[in-house]
């Protein structure tokens, strides 16, 4: 399944967040990809809008994994909205 999804980085730690995405370390796409992350693609605004899209088999559970790697917390900089299935009819 592909899904969208749309984060907000509070605007004074996005140059960190952005710093953080810039060079993933080899480990933490190993421990997403074991997570059930595939193609895994994010798109920053200067105001902190991100959007993502990530495609995944349980993105429920995917992300349950994933939230519990110590290196992708970003504590309460990022507030998670709802992730949007894409719709099967189109």
């Amino acid at each position: 399944m592909r899904y969208c999804f749309v984060l907000r980085v509070r605007p004074d730690l996005l140059g960190e967040y952005t710093e953080r995405h810039a060079a993933v370390w080899p480990d933490m796409l190993r421990a997403l990809r074991q997570a059930g992350w595939e193609r895994y693609s994010l798109f920053a605004r200067p105001d902190g809008l991100i959007v993502g899209y990530v495609e995944a088999e349980d993105l429920d559970a995917a992300t349950e994994i994933a939230a519990r790697i110590p290196a992708a917390r970003m504590g309460g900089s990022i507030e998670i909205r709802p992730v949007i299935p894409p719709d099967p009819a189109q």
